[in-house]
């Protein structure tokens, strides 16, 4: 302290002394709420702001790291709980620091305690100073919010205050200090002492006063009892309160203390036992006491006082301390009325609807009537008597009728909507003349009418006494009229069990159906009646899809249950919180315990019998949308409240829903309720079966959910989620598990599962009471070496073991699906399923529900019922809360040109913080041949900067992509690529893609052909729905846009309203160039030339072309095209058309890994295609004329085309344009290029750029230019110019391994082999996959790699450097070691032994190192 620099302070409150404090010492954003003590020193210091509400704070609670502190009074908190639990969540640097009306009652503060903020409570003036100081500081190094709590008397004080802080070598070292590498309550409680130590030598988080040897010790909230006070007792002063650390109370209690009395200050106590006795009770059953050795625990007592401790004088304290030593536990008594101090008169409620005696008597006898009021206040309108047999016996008044009190509340909300009908054409009408005031008053009150804080109770009576006062006013008796609706009420109608029992007599149905803004409380007892069966009313209600739903119990989470009322109030329709109150008998007379009721609801909650939840049909987001907030209870707890209650037993029967109104499930919303409510049916029931799962690909996940299935029609409560979702720790309560886990790469375990087995490896946990089953999925084939068959399966191996070494009873041996059995996985998990249900001892299942299961979809009857491409995108990309759309809205998204990917390299983080993926679009435009103008181009090149993640792609089908476009930008990415004359459609889907053509610049003069037959081959077999400008564009024609008919008569005369089974892709090349790879599509057209070269004649048509396959499959494999014979020139859009019709018929639609086009011809041969066409065409094919491919790399450099235009080949590395980091500016630079440029831009098909079409007039700026931004650069190596990767990571779904990140550097190691060995201007065609689908075509390749897993690959050899032989596997699984190892020899070998001209793919099927492979049914056979 003698390092900080002290001056006097005088101040009119606390709070004033506060908020300056924090403005000038601390000199961070200090903000005073209006109507708060302490807003009169504003004017003082600029770096003051004032806030019209509390809801601001968040607002100023920004992502840039600076502290925040706001001063605010206790009544605020309340509300503000959703945003301290987002501050929290966040860890935002914020301070509120809370002027708290009296000593004696800090419940405001107390009843967010559960919001995850710090809590820091100060008990004198000087204190508050301090404390503001040391919560800022502490907020700051810790990145935590706090809620600093003082009492304000409202009188003036003087205090020591700070000269600014930050210069201080002692604040300085502080905030340079990181968090003890401890439990975050002891890591907060060691930092709060560090900073108090700056500012009090008698300031401690935890202190301890009074006699060292005290036989009973008071707990207080803040230093409120002194030692003069204490006498022979002591105190522990709690001035940290959250985080509460265990260790420190432990230490402070002396080893003498017989009794602890935990000293209540709360005056508006919900439950009867105090927050003070639930922490003691923790603390006494924690590790931290038992570390301590051999010590009894005292006995506990809650004095819930009606006086502040400060209040006490020696005397009193020492009546008190009498009385306690005389109690035993559980007990509390009042602490002010045992020693006769005078205390606060309680506030008299006014609740409406009710005299002051019923309210007393059938409200505020429940805990939750005292919520209502404290939240509501004068809004609260309780519309029936709230009476109900099981909780106060007698039933019998027409005015406790449900159904009477929901007429009411619906008569009164219709009467409020005519209110606001009447007001609205009252301010349209012009002959009506309106006082200024009453029309400012009436505008106001319709622009908020919803809102409690604008539709206040002084507004409606100052709108009801300017009313009055224009009595002679005609045109406003229908306003007069309803004139009592204009204060917003709080709505509500409170019931009981016998709710639970008859769904049509409790009005619960009404309400849900009305849609009327009416909130329900119904009080569940635990009570059951007499051989009736309870109905779940959350789980009915949430059936609507429409409600509000909350599960609560006060006893359990005070928090959480303020905030669900509030929530409840909030949500613009009805809402039903549930409300756990349970009674033995269900009778609440002089009987009632309280410490039953608490007793009863911790053990409901902790056993999952009663769990906290809150659910918002109007989140889309599913995180968001139900969230459950029940969390395992410190079972220590639990103990100490003894296990003797009838919810002790484990299970009790899942409750059955009965028959819906079939208006029940008539919106989405109720659709998006049914997997809320059968995540909910898990919790809710027993026996209990929890299945785990890790998946990559989906297919663990799908055997999960089959085991989940077939629990929940055996009867089992389930509950089935990813690994990751699952705490460890929390095994040991589970009876029995079931873990479904495959593998990724060498043997590891899938994304979403690999920090619960990381957990689970080096967990110490006893899981004795546990019982398990494991089955696993794998390919014993996937790594083919003998010493690399451990990681068949070994996750699943890994856990199954682990399990067993924790003391777990394996049920059923381990269950392994192999993907090399005749029906894959398949086989294995049938086989584990049927040993499964007999070791549980479950026979047959019950037949299916029809709800048993959403019911599953196939990709062919997505596309049907999507009506022509629409599914429900429009509402999913309007849809802000959450970044992703559904699986099958994301299937019909690729008919649009974009894919929904996430950013892998962030996964794992994302999901460890509980945050979604981080997603975001690739777009893929289509442009038939790769023809761009410049002004295209920079098109292109703005909306990957405004709206992608600054890069462009160039594919390897000749058209550009954007990756990292957010879905709130998809609508204006697509428009800004349509105002470009550009569009996406069909450039990704099951329809023809985009039609790519010979690019060769050394055939200039004949590719203006081929790109025009590009372009009228994309037109002709575009899909006519117009879906995409209705969802895109708003349906308005844009010229140049793909051309569509009308919405009116939307229908697809080519596709039908399946479209084709699979991609259908085309592509055009002119011999002798294949720059295109035209055998690996699956219809490709070779131009047949006139004996001068000069012109087209017509086309030989090869069919069946596509590179994708799946590893180890063979039954799927790469193709390359077979011809059919030739046709006329004129005659090639006609036979696209045929093609693709005959591929629609006879495809196979059942399986999509066998649905292209290739194994069509292969299932039936040429001569049968060969026959469908012609038939269909009308026409017969000629015999087939003689070409012959030379090459199929690009023409790099300046080459000399048509007469007085040139082109210029450039070289991108992988398509990717980008300004890359610590490199060329090459994204930049391109776009220089196209502000310059007159002719066109052609993109190839494997990835690079010609700048076309140059006039020999602009040749000496283009090449200076070119020159300026180093892009006339071909200073690589033949190997480098002939490479070609996919995108791969972090986008790709798909990929297995790197690729574009990775060939570079590989290609830097091989460059070294290269130039040993002389080749360096010798072409290799080598090209690099993350997976097998073989985007980057990499299976006709003189050499390939394709990713298996990450840094692993096979190794294929052999492909023709013409691009018309398929390659053949050489090594599979290799790494970079054995890449160069194996490869070194081979280039050195060809580089010596080669014939002259000999491609290095001739060379290594001549020299014998792989078979030469021309058919795809050869290419798996070694």
């Amino acid at each position: 302290m003698a390092s900080l620099q002290t001056a006097a302070l005088r101040a009119p409150s606390t709070a004033a002394a506060v908020a300056y404090t924090a403005a000038t010492s601390f000199g961070s954003t200090t903000a005073v709420v209006g109507g708060t003590p302490g807003a009169e020193l504003i004017q003082e210091s600029e770096r003051l702001v004032e806030l019209a509400q509390a809801a601001e704070i968040q607002a100023l609670a920004s992502d840039d790291g600076r502290p925040v502190n706001v001063v605010v009074a206790a009544a605020a908190l309340i509300k503000l709980i959703p945003v301290l639990r987002d501050l929290a969540q966040n860890r935002r640097r914020v301070v509120l620091h809370v002027a708290v009306a009296s000593a004696d009652d800090a419940s405001d503060v107390l009843a967010v305690r559960e919001a995850g903020c710090a809590v820091l409570r100060a008990s004198s003036p000087q204190q508050a100073v301090d404390f503001a100081l040391v919560a800022a500081l502490a907020a700051q190094r810790l990145d935590m919010p706090f809620i600093h709590c003082f009492s304000e008397a409202g009188a003036a004080v003087e205090v020591r205050a700070y000269e600014p802080i930050a210069a201080s070598a002692a604040v300085a070292a502080f905030l340079a200090g990181e968090a003890a590498d401890e439990a975050p309550a002891e890591a907060t409680h060691a930092a709060v002492g560090q900073a108090m130590g700056l500012f009090g030598a008698g300031y401690a988080p935890v202190g301890y006063a009074g006699a060292a040897d005290a036989a009973l010790v008071y707990a207080t909230f803040g230093a409120e009892l002194g030692a003069a006070a204490l006498g022979a007792a002591g105190a522990v002063h709690l001035s940290l309160y959250r985080p509460l650390s265990a260790q420190a109370v432990a230490a402070a209690l002396p080893r003498s203390a017989a009794r602890v009395v935990a000293f209540e200050q709360v005056r508006r106590q919900a439950t009867a036992w105090g927050p003070l006795l639930f922490d003691l009770a923790a603390v006494l059953h924690s590790r931290a006491w038992d570390a301590q050795g051999a010590r009894a625990r005292p006995v506990i007592l809650d004095a819930v006082s009606a006086a502040a401790p400060a209040a006490f004088t020696a005397e009193q304290v020492a009546a008190v301390t009498a009385h306690a030593e005389r109690l035993d536990s559980p007990a509390h008594f009042d602490p002010a009325q045992v020693a006769g101090v005078a205390a606060r008169a309680a506030r008299e409620p006014d609740l409406a609807g009710l005299t002051l005696a019923e309210r007393r008597q059938r409200v505020e006898s429940i805990p939750y009537g005292q919520l209502l009021r404290d939240l509501f206040g004068d809004r609260l309108h309780v519309a029936n008597a709230a009476e109900s047999s099981t909780i106060w016996g007698d039933a019998g008044r027409a005015a406790s009728n449900p159904e009477f009190g929901f007429g009411q509340l619906a008569a009164f909300e219709r009467d409020r909507a005519r209110l606001a009908q009447a007001v609205a054409d009252v301010l349209r009408r012009v002959d009506v003349a309106l006082p200024r005031a009453l029309h400012a008053a009436l505008r106001t009150w319709l622009g908020g009418k919803d809102d409690a804080a604008v539709a206040t109770a002084a507004l409606a009576a100052d709108i009801a006494r300017q009313l009055d006062a224009e009595a002679a006013n005609a045109g406003l008796d229908a306003v007069r009229r309803l004139r009592a609706c204009f204060a917003q009420r709080s709505n509500w109608l409170v019931g009981a069990d016998e709710w639970a029992y008859d769904l049509g007599s409790s009005g619960v149905h009404h309400v849900m159906a009305s849609g009327l803004n009416i909130n329900m409380l119904v009080l569940d007892t635990g009570s059951g009646g007499a051989g009736a069966r309870k109905k779940d009313v959350g789980l009915y209600a949430m059936n609507y899809g429409a409600a509000y739903v909350a599960s609560v119990a006060v006893y359990a989470s005070y928090t959480q249950v303020l905030q669900a009322l509030a929530e409840a109030d909030a949500f613009p329709g009805p809402a039903v919180v549930v409300a756990y109150l349970p009674h033995s008998d269900g009778v609440f007379g002089a009987a009632f315990s309280p410490i039953a009721a608490l007793q009863q609801s911790k053990l409901a909650v902790d056993s999952g019998a009663w769990p906290l939840y809150r659910w918002d049909p109007t989140q889309r987001d599913a995180a968001r949308r139900f969230q459950l907030d029940s969390e395992k209870l410190r079972r220590a707890v639990a103990d100490f409240l003894q296990r003797d209650s009838v919810l002790a037993a484990a299970g009790r029967a899942v409750p059955a829903l009965g028959a819906l109104d079939a208006s029940v499930e008539r919106d989405a919303g109720a659709r998006l309720a049914r997997g809320d409510v059968d995540a909910l049916m898990g919790a809710l029931g027993g026996p209990s079966l929890l299945v785990l799962f890790a998946s990559d690909g989906g297919n663990a996940e799908d055997a999960a959910r089959r085991v989940a299935r077939g629990a929940r029609r055996r009867g089992m409560a389930v509950r089935c989620m990813g690994m990751d979702e699952f705490d460890v720790d929390e095994l040991a309560f589970e009876p029995t598990v079931v873990a479904v886990v495959s593998t990724a790469g060498q043997g590891e375990v899938p994304t979403n599962g690999r920090e619960f087995v990381k957990a689970l490896m080096g967990a110490s946990a006893n899981l004795s009471e546990t019982r398990y089953a494991v089955f696993g999925l794998g390919d014993s084939h996937y790594w083919p070496r003998a010493e690399d068959a451990l990681f068949y399966n070994k996750p699943a191996r890994d856990i199954d073991r682990r399990l067993a070494e924790l003391g777990a009873a394996r049920v059923a041996e381990l269950g392994l699906g192999d993907d090399q059995d005749a029906d894959g996985w398949e086989a294995g998990f049938a086989d584990f399923e049927q040993r499964l249900w007999a070791a549980l001892n479950l026979g047959d299942a019950a037949p299916a529900a029809d709800d048993d299961e959403p019911p599953t979809r196939t990709d062919e009857e997505n596309k049907v019922i999507s009506n022509y491409l629409r599914g429900s995108i429009s509402s999913a990309i309007a849809d802000t809360s959450c970044g992703y759309v559904d699986e099958w809205d994301g299937k019909l998204l690729k008919f649009h040109g974009t894919y929904m990917q996430d950013d892998r390299d962030l996964r794992a983080a994302r999901l460890a913080r509980g945050e979604e993926k981080a997603f975001s679009f690739m777009i893929r435009v289509r442009l038939p041949g790769g023809v761009a103008t410049p002004a295209q181009w920079l098109a292109m090149d703005r909306l990957a900067d405004e709206y992608g993640n600054g890069t462009m792609k160039i594919t390897t089908r000749q058209t550009f992509q954007l990756h990292g476009v957010l879905k709130r930008n998809l609508r204006e990415t697509m428009r800004g690529i349509n105002r470009a004359l550009m569009d996406t459609i069909a450039a990704c889907g099951d329809v023809n893609r985009n039609v790519v053509a010979s690019a060769n610049p050394l055939q200039a003069h004949l590719q203006p052909e081929v790109a025009q037959l590009a372009t009228d081959i994309s037109r002709h077999l575009l899909p006519s729905t117009s879906a995409y400008h209705e969802i895109w564009l708003d349906d308005k024609m844009v010229a140049g846009a793909a051309e569509q008919t009308s919405a009116v008569e939307d229908h697809e005369p080519l596709y039908g309203a399946a479209y084709l089974p699979r991609k259908f892709k085309i592509a055009i090349a002119i011999p002798p160039e294949n720059d295109v790879d035209v055998v690996a599509y699956d219809l490709g057209f070779i131009a047949i030339l006139d004996d001068a070269q000069q012109h087209i004649l017509g086309y030989n048509v090869a069919i069946g072309g596509g590179m994708g396959m799946t590893h180890n499959n063979r039954k799927t494999y790469p193709r390359l095209a077979t011809c059919l014979g030739y046709v006329p020139k004129e005659r090639a859009i006609a036979v696209a058309e045929h093609v693709m019709l005959v591929q629609r018929d006879h495809g196979d639609r059942t399986n999509r890994k066998h649905a292209r086009l290739k194994y069509t011809v292969d299932d039936h041969g040429m001569d049968w295609w060969r026959e469908q066409v012609e038939a269909r065409a009308g026409f017969a094919f000629e015999p087939a004329r003689p070409y012959a491919f030379t090459r199929n790399g690009d023409r790099y450099g300046w080459v000399k085309t048509t007469p007085g235009l040139n082109n210029f080949t450039m070289f991108v590395q992988n398509g990717r344009v980008a300004n890359f980091a610590g490199g060329a500016p090459l994204k930049r630079a391109l776009a220089d290029v196209a502000r310059a440029h007159s002719g066109a831009f052609r993109l190839t098909c494997n990835g690079h750029l010609i700048v076309a079409d140059v006039r020999d007039a602009d040749m000496p700026a283009m090449r200076a230019l070119l020159a300026r931004h180093g892009l006339d650069n071909l200073d690589y190596s033949a190997l480098r110019l002939h490479s070609m990767a996919c995108a791969a990571l972090p986008t790709c779904g798909l990929a297995m391994a790197e690729s574009e990140r990775y060939l570079p550097r590989l290609i830097d190691l091989l460059d070294r082999v290269i130039d040993d060995a002389g080749l360096r201007n010798d072409a290799i065609v080598i090209r690099m996959t993350g997976c097998p689908n073989g985007c980057a075509r990499p299976y006709n390749a003189e050499i390939a790699f394709v990713g298996k897993a990450p840094g692993a690959y096979n190794l294929y050899l052999g492909g023709s450097h013409a691009g018309d032989r398929l390659n053949k596997l050489y090594r599979e699984t290799v790494t970079e070691d054995q890449i160069l190892e194996l490869l070194t020899p081979l280039i050195k070998q060809y580089a010596l032994e080669r014939n002259s001209g000999e491609s290095f793919g001739d060379f290594v099927i001549r020299a014998g190192v792989v078979k030469e492979t021309r058919e795809g049914l050869d290419f798996h056979d070694l």
